[in-house]
């Protein structure tokens, strides 16, 4: 067994596949909508074969959490970027194009080296070594 994907709502599809493709090298697939139910989604696919589905809809209202905020449930995801070089180059990316860094680069207590971002609809992101 294994997750196939996650998915997350986002005010701004498109903002937000290219969030993930600029800095996170996802292959977004294609748009997939279902007017009737104001739905729109596109697959967000990573070279590992992990995937987000990043959903848009006018039918429902998602209930808004603030920035970055620590909640039960889900509270996010980690993307591994190969090594302590890229997590310090890559946060260093996100923060000079304006993206929150709430933590790190540094080591855990758990053995991982990370920091930790938010996109642009607030969720956290783990970037790890």
């Amino acid at each position: 067994m294994r997750i196939d994907h996650i998915a997350l709502w986002t005010d701004d599809l498109d903002r937000c596949v290219r969030f993930y493709a600029e800095h996170f090298g996802a292959e977004a697939g294609p748009l997939y909508r279902n007017p009737a139910k104001g739905f729109a989604s596109r697959f967000l696919s990573f070279a590992g074969g992990a995937r987000i589905e990043a959903m848009s809809t006018t039918a429902l209202r998602p209930e808004p959490a603030a920035p970055g905020a620590q909640r039960m449930g889900w509270t996010h995801v980690a993307m591994a970027v190969g090594s302590e070089a890229q997590v310090d180059a890559l946060t260093a990316r996100l923060r000079e194009a304006g993206h929150p860094v709430l933590d790190g680069p540094r080591r855990t207590g758990d053995g991982y080296y990370e920091s930790v971002v938010l996109d642009p609809d607030g969720n956290r992101i783990e970037i790890t070594a």
